[in-house]
């Protein structure tokens, strides 16, 4: 999330004209730095996107191994950048519970701790073992999110929640705000009308597709209307608040790690240790949209 203000982080309890860029979480919202918790509508989407790319290995999963998958996913999720990994995260999962299906020549002996150091490492060697290509895959979870929306829009929304406070933070923000997420801008306005009480107008979404979020804050920064504000992006993922430290043109933005998104407590401690992040609690974050 992206905020931009003429005032000084420090003056929060006074007026101030700041834009928020919400990375959504999400990945802020979720996508990105958990606004929403979306964990429980991913899990039935990337359940019926495997079985729609391998049915060969998924309709014939019973209720306890799906069980322990989605058990799983829960701690190996800190991983995930765009919401197409979760696929290749169930199979892998899979792979490593049943030794009779691998394809893979990294499923045996993987455990949890061994997804969260190495997933960019594993991610491609399953890929190409796999054979499979990232915007199909993309196309695929799209597809089924899609369908599940138009056959029972109720059923999807209701899978989703807010965290505690954030819908008020967002429709009380005195703060322009904007979204930035490497899930579709379609899903991502769903969840904030439905769930939120929220109107982002379209040209503050920053869905999948619009480019990485370092090149979306170059875009934000040089936009007439924010010069002279103070920046502010909060974000979940770690690796992405390191992308930005490494871009010097971006060095005016203010940066923050939600710790209540998706990472890990050693992340949060070498975030802690990065002089340009500040983790930010959420009961923090109302406070920062003022």
């Amino acid at each position: 999330m992206v905020r931009m203000s003429s005032h000084d982080v420090s003056s929060l309890d006074g007026p101030s004209s700041e834009l928020f860029n919400s990375a959504i979480g999400g990945d802020l919202f979720n996508f990105a730095i958990g606004v929403n918790s979306s964990y429980h509508v991913q899990c039935p989407d990337t359940f019926q996107a495997a079985k729609v790319r391998w049915p060969y290995l998924f309709h014939g999963v019973d209720s306890a191994t799906q069980d322990w998958i989605v058990d799983q996913m829960h701690s190996v999720r800190p991983v995930v950048e765009t919401g197409y990994e979760n696929v290749l995260l169930v199979r892998l999962l899979l792979e490593t519970r049943i030794p009779s299906i691998r394809k893979s020549s990294v499923a045996e002996g993987l455990t949890v701790e061994g997804i969260l150091e190495n997933w960019s490492k594993l991610k491609p060697v399953i890929m190409e073992e796999w054979s499979e290509n990232r915007e199909t895959l993309i196309d695929l979870f799209g597809k089924v999110r899609d369908e599940w929306l138009e056959q029972d829009f109720a059923t999807w929304i209701g899978a989703n929640r807010f965290y505690p406070g954030v819908s008020d933070a967002l429709k009380f923000a005195s703060s322009r705000v904007y979204i930035v997420t490497t899930k579709q801008s379609r899903f991502a306005d769903a969840l904030l009308r439905e769930l939120a009480g929220v109107t982002i107008p379209p040209e503050r979404i920053y869905g999948l597709g619009t480019g990485p979020k370092v090149e979306v804050l170059k875009q934000l920064q040089k936009r007439l209307e924010h010069q002279g504000l103070t920046l502010h992006f909060v974000e979940d993922r770690l690796a992405t608040l390191k992308n930005v430290i490494k871009e010097p043109e971006l060095d005016q933005w203010n940066l923050y790690l939600g710790n209540w998104g998706y990472n890990t407590q050693k992340e949060r401690e070498e975030a802690a240790a990065i002089p340009r992040i500040q983790v930010l609690e959420l009961s923090d974050f109302s406070k920062k949209l003022k």
